[in-house]
């Protein structure tokens, strides 16, 4: 598994965007989340990448000032009502971590997570230890995972040990009771 395949894995994760609709309000362009119907000034997210609904198709374009979208050599200009996707981010130390995993790790880990239908655009909470060893060191410890998809929380324990061999230990438990191990030795 390469970087590009890392990359689509973790692109095509359910609830990776936040889904609403826009108006303009006071000279300002507000994002309202279908979800959660929270309002959120779209001036935030100015320079990343959405996507707009227009001409019936989802277009991806980069946000500019003043309401406009750039889709590749086309300007969109911003309409009320108008419906946006925009991409959420991975909560940054969980990020860290997926970097670290190895590739055969990386997919068991998101594979099992798929599995008992979370995304990693679910984590709430990530405590990244091995981010905070030295790299010279032998490293041991656990990291600590929290997702939620609305329905059920997750939490993850990941025992990791890095040392002659590298040792990935996930333990998975729902809120409903349900647990899950897996275990994986690499040399």
């Amino acid at each position: 598994m390469d970087q590009l395949q890392r990359l689509q894995l973790i692109e095509h994760q359910s609830r990776a965007f936040l889904e609403g609709d826009i108006e303009n309000i006071n000279d300002q362009w507000v994002f309202f989340d279908n979800e959660t119907d929270e309002a959120t000034m779209l001036e935030h997210y100015v320079n990343q990448e959405i996507e707009v609904y227009y001409h019936h198709k989802w277009m991806k374009g980069k946000l500019e000032p003043n309401g406009r979208i750039l889709h590749k050599n086309e300007t969109i200009f911003l309409l009320d009502k108008m419906k946006l996707r925009i991409r959420k981010q991975i909560v940054f130390s969980f990020d860290m971590l997926l970097d670290e995993l190895s590739d055969d790790i990386f997919f068991h880990f998101i594979n099992t997570l798929n599995s008992l239908e979370f995304s990693v655009y679910d984590c709430i909470f990530s405590h990244n230890h091995l981010s905070f060893l030295d790299s010279n060191d032998k490293k041991k410890g656990v990291n600590i995972l929290i997702f939620d998809n609305g329905e059920v929380v997750l939490a993850v324990h990941h025992y990791f040990i890095r040392e002659n061999t590298q040792q990935d230990r996930f333990e998975f438990t729902l809120s409903t009771g349900k647990r899950l191990i897996i275990d994986k030795m690499q040399k």
